[in-house]
C-alpha cells in the first residue's frame, strides 16, 4: 500500500530551488512505482505551481513509460498467448484505473448469453450467426464509423462501454468471447483492415456452405475456412474477398494475408492505432510511450 502522507510530502517539495534535491526527490516518488500515478494524477489538478506541476507531469510520464514497457516486454516473453493481459497492460497509457475483473465479467456475460443459445450439433456457420445475433444485436456492438479514430476505440475498457470499435478493437473483443465458448476464431492481420478467421480443426472442415444453396469456394489458407468482418456485423468473407480487398489496394495476396496472426501481432496492431490517434490529437507523450512499445515488441520479435 501506498504511503499516501508521504507522497504528498514530496510532492510539496518539488518546487526546491536546488536541482540535485529535486532529483533525489524524484527518485524517491519513482521508488512507489505505477501505483502512484493517480495519487500524482489528482495532486495536478489542483496544483497552482507552475514548476510543481511540470515536475509532477514529468514523474507521471516517466513511471507511466517505464512500467508499461516493463510489463509488455514481461507478456510477449512469458504470457503472448493470452492477449487480454497484453491489452490490459495498454490500458495504463490512458486508464490506469482499468478494472480487469470487471473486463473479465464483462467478456463473461457476452459468452454467457451466446452460450445459451447454443447446442452440441451447431455447424461453424450456425455458431458464428449466434455470435453475430448475440454481438451485434443483443449487445449492440458496432464500428464506430463517426469517431473512426478516436483513441478510445483502442481501448477494450472503452469499447465495451460505449459498444462502439474500430475493426481491431471489434475483432479482439469478438474473438475472446468465442474462444471462451471453444470457437476457433482468431485475428487476420490484413493491410489496412482487420478481420477474424474462423479456422479448421484437425484439418477436417466443419462448414460445407454459406448457405443452403451455394457451396464454399475455395481458399487460401490450409488452416483458416472462412472469415468475419466485426466493423460490418459479422459477415462472412471466403479467400475470393480476400483477394478482392487486396486487389483494390494493389497489394500482393501473401500467405501471411489469409492466414490467423499472433497475438503479438494484434498488440502490435493495437499500437499502431494509437499512435495514429495520438499524434492526430497531439499529445507527443502519449505518442512517445506508444512508439517505444512498438520498438520493444519488434525487437524481441527479431
Amino acid at each position: 500500500m501506498i504511503n499516501k502522507k508521504e507522497l504528498a510530502s514530496l510532492i510539496y517539495l518539488l518546487d526546491d530551488s536546488d536541482e540535485e534535491v529535486v532529483e533525489q526527490i524524484e527518485s524517491e516518488i519513482l521508488s512507489f512505482g505505477y501505483d502512484a500515478i493517480p495519487f500524482l494524477e489528482e495532486a495536478r489538478l489542483s496544483e497552482p505551481e507552475v514548476l510543481r506541476l511540470e515536475r509532477i507531469n514529468n514523474i507521471i510520464r516517466e513511471l507511466k513509460k517505464t512500467e508499461v514497457i516493463r510489463d509488455i516486454v514481461f507478456w510477449q516473453r512469458h504470457d503472448s498467448e493470452d492477449l487480454l493481459k497484453g491489452l490490459l497492460i495498454l490500458e495504463k497509457i490512458e486508464y490506469p484505473l482499468t478494472d480487469s475483473q470487471s473486463i473479465h465479467n464483462q467478456l463473461d456475460k457476452i459468452r454467457l448469453d451466446a452460450w445459451l443459445e447454443f447446442n452440441y450439433d451447431l455447424t461453424s456457420f450456425e455458431q458464428i450467426k449466434i455470435m453475430n445475433y448475440i454481438f451485434f444485436k443483443v449487445h449492440k456492438f458496432k464500428g464506430n464509423a463517426e469517431n473512426y479514430h478516436d483513441i478510445d476505440n483502442s481501448f477494450i475498457s472503452k469499447v465495451l462501454e460505449t459498444k462502439k470499435g474500430n475493426p481491431v478493437s471489434l475483432g479482439i473483443i469478438y474473438s475472446l468471447v468465442a474462444q471462451r465458448l471453444n470457437i476457433p476464431v482468431y485475428g487476420v492481420n490484413l493491410p489496412q483492415h482487420f478481420v477474424l478467421g474462423y479456422k479448421s480443426i484437425d484439418g477436417i472442415e466443419i462448414l460445407k456452405s454459406f448457405n443452403e444453396e451455394s457451396s464454399l469456394p475455395e481458399h487460401d489458407s490450409d488452416e483458416v475456412m472462412f472469415y468475419i468482418n466485426p466493423f460490418t456485423e459479422g459477415l462472412i468473407l471466403n479467400g475470393d474477398s480476400i483477394r478482392s480487398f487486396l486487389k483494390q489496394l494493389h497489394v500482393e495476396p501473401k500467405p501471411e494475408y489469409f492466414n490467423t496472426c499472433s497475438n503479438v501481432e494484434i498488440v502490435k496492431r493495437v499500437l499502431r492505432n494509437m499512435l495514429f490517434s495520438y499524434e492526430k490529437a497531439q499529445q507527443p507523450e502519449k505518442s512517445e510511450i506508444v512508439k517505444k512499445l512498438l520498438a520493444e515488441l519488434t525487437k524481441n520479435q527479431d
